[in-house]
């Protein structure tokens, strides 16, 4: 195309100063190169584009048809610039998020409201990813960042640790197993294990401790809430491997007690994100406030040295 912007740029300053001069003057030009820009458009498209007879110059049709263009164009190429720069210097930007994790809520609810009212100008968003692949939505872009605790191995993203977690076995209180000091896979054969409805080589207690040693549990049942998963537990109709810090409550007001699976299951939760995007000014600042407040409001974590 043989049109560009300064083409735009030339049109419009000519017809706001009224001469060639005036105008090369505010483009920082020589009048014969300004001169040389008309009379290369005129040739390439073999139209007049400004009354010469006429002063000050008059625009002809073609000549206002390029200035409308300008006056359209030009303001939105400088909108463009102007957000590009502060999209590059971290002062606006689009932080859509989904949850991987179901107990999340308590920490990063809060985390947001102090995120919004520091940064104002970024959009925020969060949605839950039961009902569709969180890690592939944001690969297309559609999301921004993912809080899960299942890293996977993808050279588009990047997955910062936030901090790392106890995965412990829930029980009632007077669960014949709450008599140990810790539990085996072995244990674990004929009870009903709860959990939520997630893939099955998600959930820790199976993809690292039951499947391993080679047990299956006698049943199982599933649901989305901590507190209904916390309750069936409490009322003796299973167990179920939680991160401590969700039933910090439960274990306050002693509806339900805790057990190590094995020597200690531990488990990290991440921010996953765009490679190319992970060093961006606003997403530091996430970070940074969503480890301060995990660390403020939740129990038995080790925060995560930033791996970036």
């Amino acid at each position: 195309m043989f049109l560009e912007l300064r083409h735009l740029k030339t049109i419009r300053a000519i017809e706001q100063t009224g001469s060639l001069a005036a105008a090369a003057e505010r483009l920082h030009l020589t009048q014969s190169a300004l001169s040389h820009q008309i009379r290369a458009l005129e040739s390439y498209y073999e139209t007049p584009l400004f009354s010469r007879s006429s002063r000050p110059m008059r625009l002809t049709e073609a000549g206002r048809r390029l200035l409308a263009a300008a006056d359209t164009v030009l303001p939105e190429v400088d909108r463009l610039d102007r957000d590009l720069r502060q999209i590059a210097g971290g002062a606006t930007g689009r932080l859509f998020l989904a949850l991987e994790c179901h107990s999340c809520f308590t920490w990063l609810i809060p985390t947001l409201e102090h995120y919004r009212a520091q940064w104002p100008s970024i959009e925020t968003d969060l949605s839950m990813s039961f009902s569709f692949d969180a890690i592939d939505a944001l690969r297309r872009g559609q999301l921004d960042g993912v809080i899960s605790s299942d890293p996977v191995d993808d050279p588009e993203l990047h997955f910062e640790p936030l901090f790392h977690y106890p995965v412990v076995l829930v029980l009632a209180p007077g669960h014949p197993l709450a008599a140990e000091t810790r539990i085996t896979p072995e244990m674990l054969a004929d009870q009903t294990v709860i959990g939520y409805p997630v893939e099955r080589d998600r959930l820790d207690i199976y993809r690292r401790f039951l499947d391993p040693a080679g047990v299956e549990p006698a049943g199982s049942r599933r649901s989305e809430l901590t507190a209904m998963i916390a309750q069936w537990v409490a009322s003796g109709h299973g167990v179920a491997a939680l991160p401590k810090w969700a039933i910090s409550e439960e274990l306050t007001r002693g509806t339900v007690t805790a057990r190590p699976l094995g020597d200690g299951l531990t488990a990290t939760m991440h921010l996953a994100v765009r490679r190319d995007e992970h060093r961006l000014a606003y997403l530091d600042a996430f970070l940074r406030l969503a480890r301060e407040q995990a660390g403020e409001r939740l129990g038995d974590i080790t925060l995560a040295r930033p791996g970036r």
